[in-house]
């Protein structure tokens, strides 16, 4: 069958009614999210001066602050949607773990299928701020891969949480962590095939070639250029586009997903299935932040799949959800209701 290829695809009342329909039944849905957990921590304040002793900028901190970030703001994205949650993933056997395990559960989080092991630190981000504006990150982690036998700890938990709840779908948020090892990856997709539950898929470089057959993948422009070689000089938007489409072309003839979608900032997402390829233009905005954007992008795109939303409606709607994100400072999860009104002031073309 051809694949029907659009550029800026028309816009209906009945989209926009089918989008509005499927957040607002959010609550009947749950999904299991697994993936790299971390916390993102915040040191916020004001640069007013220079230091004497080198010429890098002085924060004068006036506040701190922690939230579960990485996989676990993904799942947060989704509980600000209405869904319910389980969460599993690896923390380490250190206050950091122990906290960010017990401010998941504080915020209704079921964490029975994530495992603590005491030979790894818990990923811990920390960004530090000034009037709104990023200025420097700090990471303190441990990103090698689970061995055999804490991969197979991982997979005995999932398969326990698999056979005490339904779920609508699985969310796998890949940060190159290492809670995601090949051992790990396809006994999770084995266990979703045996469960016929829909996999989405947000990756990164290390397994970018693990994730076959799934649902929808969803890498944006810089994963896709690394995890497949492509090469592109900056600037060079002919040589981008053409790479982009010898990508795309790639995944879905050697990956075999259902769908890709494929975001890239500025230039919109774009979305490919076996039978349609549309593009979707990003809309005007204030970006102040852009972290955690790709958290918001798959949560909805997840949830849209999840109740049958059509592959161009549910890229449009990623698309402006991914971009309400970035106009707020640090991570923050979508808000349904400013998403079901963004939804609204969307133009109607056709």
């Amino acid at each position: 069958m051809p694949v029907d290829k659009t550029i800026g695809h028309p816009w209906s009342q009945e989209d926009c009614d089918r989008a509005l329909n499927a957040l607002e039944q959010t609550d009947r849905l749950h999904v299991l999210v697994l993936g790299d957990l971390m916390v993102d921590a915040y040191l916020m304040g004001k640069v007013d001066r220079i230091s004497p002793e080198a010429p890098v900028p002085i924060l004068s901190a006036s506040q701190r602050d922690r939230r579960p970030g990485g996989a676990a703001n993904v799942a947060l994205n989704l509980q600000a949607l209405g869904v319910a949650v389980s969460i599993s993933g690896a923390v380490g056997g250190d206050a950091d773990g122990h906290d960010l395990v017990a401010a998941m559960e504080a915020l209704d989080m079921d964490t029975s299928a994530v495992v603590s092991f005491s030979d790894r630190r818990t990923t811990v981000k920390t960004r530090i701020m000034s009037g709104g504006q990023h200025l420097l990150r700090v990471d303190e982690e441990d990103d090698a891969d689970l061995g055999a036998e804490a991969s197979q700890v991982m997979l005995e938990r999932i398969a326990a949480r698999m056979g005490q709840q339904a779920f609508n779908a699985i969310l796998i948020e890949d940060y190159d962590k290492g809670v995601l090892s090949p051992m790990v990856i396809e006994g999770v997709l084995h266990l979703a095939a045996q469960h016929g539950i829909p996999v989405t898929v947000d990756p990164k470089f290390r397994h970018f070639d693990a994730y076959r057959g799934v649902d929808l993948f969803k890498p944006n422009l810089k994963e896709l250029r690394d995890g497949l070689g492509l090469l592109w000089e900056d600037g060079d938007g002919q040589g981008r586009q053409q790479a982009i489409e010898e990508g795309l072309g790639r995944l879905m003839s050697e990956w075999h997903p259902k769908a890709v979608l494929l975001t890239m900032s500025e230039h919109g997402v774009r979305i490919k299935t076996a039978i349609e390829d549309v593009h979707h233009a990003a809309h005007p905005r204030e970006i102040l932040d852009v972290s955690g954007a790709g958290d918001t992008v798959i949560a909805v795109a997840t949830v849209l799949l999840a109740q049958g939303v059509d592959a161009s409606t549910l890229a449009q709607v990623a698309n402006l959800a991914g971009g309400w994100v970035c106009e707020k400072p640090g991570v923050v999860p979508i808000d349904r209701q400013a998403l079901m009104a963004e939804i609204r002031r969307l133009p109607i073309t056709a």
